[in-house]
């Protein structure tokens, strides 16, 4: 199966599951594999300055802003995720009569409130 779209976002979603296993992957392009990426290592490297800021006994309030715009960076990766999810995998199951998958989906989203 495979859907590939233009996201709001303007990366191409393509969405094409496999089964490997007990576990489902999604292949993803490499412009969004890329995105994901570089997001993802920014998040770290935060992460690892509120451990030295840790380290070191910085400021409280010091450590928590660092924490806060953490928590946005990696916020905004789940959104290109979710996004992408949407408008690939979930758009390609429902057409395929997979509509489980919206249940699916409604449990992620209330993990991620």
């Amino acid at each position: 199966m495979e859907n590939t779209e233009i996201t709001k976002s303007g990366i191409v979603a393509t969405c094409e599951m496999e089964h490997c296993g007990s576990h489902k992957t999604t292949i993803r392009s490499e412009k969004l594999r890329s995105t994901l990426i570089k997001r993802l290592n920014c998040v770290e490297g935060q992460v690892r300055g509120i451990k030295g800021m840790v380290e070191k006994d910085s400021y409280c309030d010091d450590i928590l802003n660092q924490i806060t715009a953490a928590k946005a960076a990696l916020n905004a990766v789940s959104k290109i995720v979710l996004e992408n999810h949407i408008h690939g995998c979930v758009v390609e199951k429902i057409r395929s009569g997979e509509d489980e998958v919206v249940d699916e989906l409604l449990r992620t989203i209330g993990r991620m409130l």
